[in-house]
């Protein structure tokens, strides 16, 4: 199988990538553009690898015959690149929608000329909106994205559906949540978390009280990769035979509060946590205090997740101390 990763130098797309290389036969191709959080270092222990090759371009133009040309003959696309950050989609609203709606444009465009035979859209539990306590949202729940970022992913879905729908596309789209990993922009929680731990400084968590943190549900970016991986194998659902394409949940097994995340990162290295507690309307405009997905269609179909949350949150922060330049966003 000939798979076209976008956004591949990305934290999500070059775990991808290198679960694809490691796992299975399947050839791909990396497009990639470097503007955004895209980083050449993370594809660095893969660039020698003979089944992949990385094409140079934005995708919020059409594609052209010439870049078409160098992306070869290509089976499935797995669309991961976006503009991901909540801040700046706040403070520059319009070029951070517009890039992320012409580029989901582009794609299905393109695969829809290309005659692809599976589209895989990679969403955000943020589309859902805060989840209540107790609740986890189901796939096809109500779309009420909070901010900026989340509305542009609700709008890439909408488009892959209308793709599907009225060009045939065969779409699956797919939500997912809170990711760790190796090499994870410095600005995330957990190497931010590292950092300050490692520093002595105190973590800021958001929470009036310890019983208004936010939590969240964490998944490793190889096990969201091995998900995906598993989706890609999967037969995919055709209009008029169905009322919607393929929406799958992959996501964590547990649901972690934000303080019990740094102070199980405070345990893994060894050093004492000191946290402060930040009000909630302290936080950024559009902040929602929990996400939370239910997986179970996904296991019920019978996907297992091939790493278990202890176990790679322990594998991430140690990694990240062994190569502590990521913690620091030396990385970039």
């Amino acid at each position: 199988m000939r798979v076209l990763v976008t956004g591949a130098a990305g934290f999500i797309g070059h775990h991808f990538v290198e679960h694809v290389l490691r796992k299975t036969d399947w050839e791909v191709t990396g497009v990639v553009s470097f503007r955004h959080r895209g980083c050449p270092i993370r594809l660095q222990h893969l660039i020698e690898e003979p089944r992949l090759r990385l094409v140079k371009t934005e995708l919020n133009a059409p594609v052209s015959e010439r870049v078409a040309w160098m992306m070869g003959e290509v089976d499935v696309v797995v669309n991961f690149a976006s503009e991901s950050h909540v801040d700046r989609s706040i403070s520059e609203p319009r070029p951070f929608v517009l890039n992320n709606v012409e580029l989901v444009m582009s794609m299905l465009d393109y695969a829809r000329q290309a005659k692809v035979k599976h589209f895989l859209q990679f969403s955000t539990d943020e589309v859902y909106g805060p989840a209540p306590d107790g609740y986890q949202h189901r796939e096809w729940d109500m779309i009420l994205p909070s901010n900026p970022y989340s509305a542009s992913k609700a709008a890439q879905e909408a488009l892959a559906i209308a793709w599907w729908r009225t060009y045939g596309v065969p779409v699956t789209i797919v939500n997912s949540m809170n990711l760790i990993g190796e090499r994870q922009d410095a600005e995330k929680f957990v190497p931010t978390v590292i950092r300050k731990v490692m520093a002595g400084e105190p973590v800021p968590v958001y929470g009036a009280t310890e019983a208004e943190v936010g939590s969240r549900m964490y998944l490793h970016a190889r096990n969201l990769s091995d998900g995906l991986c598993w989706l890609l194998q999967r037969p995919v659902t055709s209009y008029p035979a169905s009322d919607r394409p393929d929406r799958w949940h992959v996501v964590g097994e547990q649901e972690v509060n934000n303080l019990e995340m740094a102070q199980a990162i405070a345990d893994i290295l060894g050093r004492p946590l000191k946290y402060e507690l930040v009000p909630m309307g302290h936080a950024r405009p559009g902040h929602d205090r929990r996400y939370a997905l239910d997986g179970s269609k996904l296991a019920a179909a019978g996907w297992e997740q091939p790493m278990d949350f202890w176990k790679s949150l322990t594998k991430t922060v140690m990694w990240t101390l062994d190569n502590p330049v990521w913690a620091r966003g030396g990385g970039r």
